[in-house]
């Protein structure tokens, strides 16, 4: 379905795009970050929270390793800073899986127990991995629109300006 590549590439965008909203949200106020804005998951403090429970819940998956956080995880990470630092940590992780995963193991099952509704499922790592950046993508985009609610312009946030990735001719 996918090849490593995709993977790389998307991983690249996933710290690109996280850096970059985590540093426009580091510009609110504590209390405006954790404003509820009538989003799925409230505030922007946690959609971010969200977003880094969901990536490490897939990773997981993806690495066969054990993780038993909260369902969810809106409330993961209560301190900005800590949840900036652990998303970097995050992200990282997520780079190295990139750099590594083979087309043969994108083709492999993965079975696991979701925490939605707590059923058994299986489809192959790479239409996992695929969900797992589609998740980050589409949950970004809320965040994005609280940014805008909140009066923040949070810029260009499409593939296309992580630097290096296209080359700009003309």
């Amino acid at each position: 379905m996918i090849a490593p590549e995709y993977c790389r590439t998307m991983a690249r965008y996933n710290q690109w795009i996280n850096d970059r909203l985590y540093t426009v949200c580091a510009e609110l106020p504590d209390a405006e970050r954790r404003r509820d804005r009538g989003a799925f998951f409230g505030s922007m403090h946690r959609t971010l929270n969200h977003l880094l429970w969901g990536d490490r819940a897939w990773l997981a998956r993806l690495t066969a390793r054990p993780y038993a956080e909260a369902a969810f995880g809106a409330d993961l990470i209560d301190d900005f800073a800590t949840l900036r630092s652990e998303r970097a940590i995050t992200d990282g992780a997520l780079l190295e899986w990139a750099g590594t995963v083979t087309a043969a193991q994108l083709a492999s099952p993965l079975t696991y127990r979701s925490s939605v509704d707590g059923r058994t499922r299986r489809l192959s790592i790479g239409v996992a991995a695929v969900h797992m950046f589609n998740h980050g993508t589409h949950h970004r985009g809320q965040l994005t629109t609280l940014l805008k609610q909140a009066g923040v312009d949070p810029g260009p946030t499409d593939l296309p300006w992580v630097p290096g990735l296209v080359e700009i001719v003309g």
